[in-house]
Formats: C-alpha cells, structure tokens, sequence
C-alpha cells in the first residue's frame, strides 16, 4: 500500500502552488511535509486527498480505498457552531462504516470512547464543541481520526493554534499510531518537531527540494535552497509548463 504522486502540478490562478511533485509514501512510514510559508505544503495534501484538482500529473492511491485514508484539516477550515457534542464528531470517524444515518452499535461506541480517552477527552464526551477551547477541540478531532482505523493518517498544521502541553500529547499519540502500524503525513511548520518525532521528511518549495531521512534532508545546504527557490518562484515565468 502507497499513495504515489506522480509529475503533479496544482495552480492557483495559472501561479502553480506545487510545481511537477514526484514523491511515494509507503505504509507504515512516518512523514513531515516541511518548508517556508507559501511552499505548497497544504496544497499538496489537497490534491492528495483530491481535494484539489491538478493541472498536470495524478495521486495514485495504490491498494488503498478512501475509507483507509483519515484527513485532518485545519482547524480554520472546520466549522465550530454545530450542535453537536463531543462523543457525536468524534463518532464521524465511523462515516465510512454506517454512512450519515447509521447507528452506533456497542463496538463501535467503546471505540470512539477508546479513542477520545486516548486523547484524555473521555470525560468531556458530553459537552458541545462549541464550548471546547482550541486544544481540546483539536483533541476531538484526532479523536475522530482515531476512529475510523484508517491506514494512513493525513494532517494538515494540526498544531496551529494549540496549547504547548496538547501539541506534545498530539504528537505522542501520532508517534504511537507509527509504531501501531499505520502511516502519518503531516504538515508542520516547526522544525524542532520535526527533528524530534518525524523520521522522514519532504522538503518542498512548491517544488521538491529533497526528501528522505529527516536529519538528511533539514540541513543548512538544502533549507536555503528551499527559501532561495521561493523567492525565485515569485516569478510569473518560473513554471515553464
């Protein structure tokens, strides 16, 4: 199982955001999407979870159906005023095995509790997400990811906005999720995060920059390539596709 990302290039008002991306994620593999503001990294989840559309190339979801594929957005693009309680967006985890009017049986509800206690949300189970602060909001929200059992876990800057202590929490039961088995795509933008807990890395500057074991590929040669590349790709005229 792999997602692999095959010549993509995805644009924004004919600016390519990402610019001929070739790149294989593996199962059981730990990722960090890296690089400075404006690199493309959100965009190229999007594509990923073909969220974007693609002026050239394709992703290619090798023996892999959506429901094995979890999708963290960020946190901006959630809406928040729903009516909804803890236990009930945790639950959504469950969309792809009982659909929007399916019921919860037993099992499945002991999983969404076991994985809101994951996340020491358990307890708030109950409240409305409306009364949630931004950490534990986000706790729910990998809560729900948790859920569905997916094969491959994709987030997008889940730390924006979050408190010091959830960050570090988040991030050990992302860890953790690694050494269960599944795979972890996430894109950050803090590089002591990323040199602590992200074996591999994807260093993009709208175009990839290097990719490989992370202490390889966060070095001082290949991050200045990256900021000097975004300031070139400032250019209407840099993408000759």
């Amino acid at each position: 199982m792999s997602i692999v990302i095959d010549n993509l290039t995805v644009s924004y008002r004919r600016r390519p955001a990402v610019h001929h991306i070739d790149m294989t994620f593996d199962d059981h593999s730990m990722w960090a999407v890296f690089g400075p503001n404006g690199a493309g990294k959100s965009t190229l989840l999007k594509a990923v979870m073909g969220l974007q559309q693609a002026d050239t190339g394709h992703v290619h979801w090798v023996g892999l159906q959506r429901k094995d594929i979890a999708y963290l957005p960020q946190q901006s693009e959630i809406d928040r005023s729903q009516p909804m309680t803890v236990f009930e967006l945790a639950a959504m985890g469950l969309w792809y095995e009982i659909g929007f009017f399916g019921r919860v049986n037993a099992a499945q509800r002991e999983r969404v509790y076991a994985a809101l206690e994951r996340v020491e949300m358990r307890d708030f189970a109950d409240r409305q997400i409306a009364h949630l602060s931004n950490g534990q909001f986000q706790r729910v929200l990998f809560a729900r990811m948790l859920a569905q059992n997916a094969k491959f876990l994709l987030l997008d800057e889940p730390f924006n906005a979050v408190d010091a202590r959830t960050t570090y929490a988040l991030l050990e039961v992302l860890r953790r999720c690694h050494r269960d088995g599944q795979a972890v795509i996430a894109v950050l933008h803090d590089y002591e995060q990323v040199r602590a807990y992200f074996s591999h890395t994807l260093l993009l500057a709208r175009e990839k920059i290097a990719a490989g074991a992370t202490e390889k590929v966060l070095t001082d040669e290949f991050l200045s390539q990256a900021n000097a590349a975004v300031q070139k790709q400032e250019s209407a005229d840099w993408c000759a596709a």
